[in-house]
């Protein structure tokens, strides 16, 4: 299936939330299909778990309702930092994209590629208050040090963390440690 996720994850939550953020913003179906372009029989079909939706319809759906894309596709246990939500499924086996984690952001967002020598450190100053990070590891292992403790991630895990602090990248292995790093202010 193309530009959609199996039932068996977003889709579960997609129908529930949506009912959910409807009613609570107070909008009738109809009144959502109107602000948000999307038919009201794909709304139906949506909070009834029936219909297959594209992101870029959940995202018109979410701004209708003043929510973000988060809020319409994680699991309402799920944790910002933990969402794992498999948000998109291509055509060929290996192709996927989960929706890992999420910050809030304010005003710009950076992404960086990193690789860090064995033995290597960064140390980093503390950015403003409200910034955050967002790494993913792709080789090796990288420890994150903040100050409420140390955070390990090897291979296709990731971290995310306030970096109004003090941080410091470490590779204590022996192979280089390649990261994607996501700065948000």
């Amino acid at each position: 299936m193309h530009e959609q996720a199996p039932r068996g994850d977003v889709l579960a939550h997609v129908g529930r939330n949506l009912r959910r953020l409807r009613q609570a913003s107070g909008l009738s179906q109809q009144a959502l299909a109107e602000a948000s372009g999307i038919s009201r029989r794909m709304i139906v079909g949506l909070e009834g778990g029936e219909t297959n939706v594209s992101l870029s319809s959940l995202d018109r759906l979410a701004a209708a309702l003043g929510a973000s894309f988060v809020e319409m596709v994680s699991d309402p246990e799920a944790t910002r930092e933990r969402i794992g939500a498999l948000a998109w499924r291509g055509r060929g086996a290996e192709s996927e994209a989960t929706l890992v984690g999420s910050v809030p952001a304010r005003r710009d967002a950076q992404l960086w590629a990193w690789s860090l020598a064995p033995g290597e450190r960064y140390d980093a100053e503390p950015d403003p208050e409200g910034w955050h990070e967002i790494i993913h590891v792709s080789e090796g292992v990288l420890t994150v040090e903040t100050e409420s403790g140390p955070l390990t991630v090897g291979p296709g895990g990731h971290a995310l963390y306030g970096s109004a602090q003090a941080y410091a990248y470490v590779n204590r292995g022996d192979v280089v440690a390649r990261f994607v790093r996501v700065v948000v202010a």
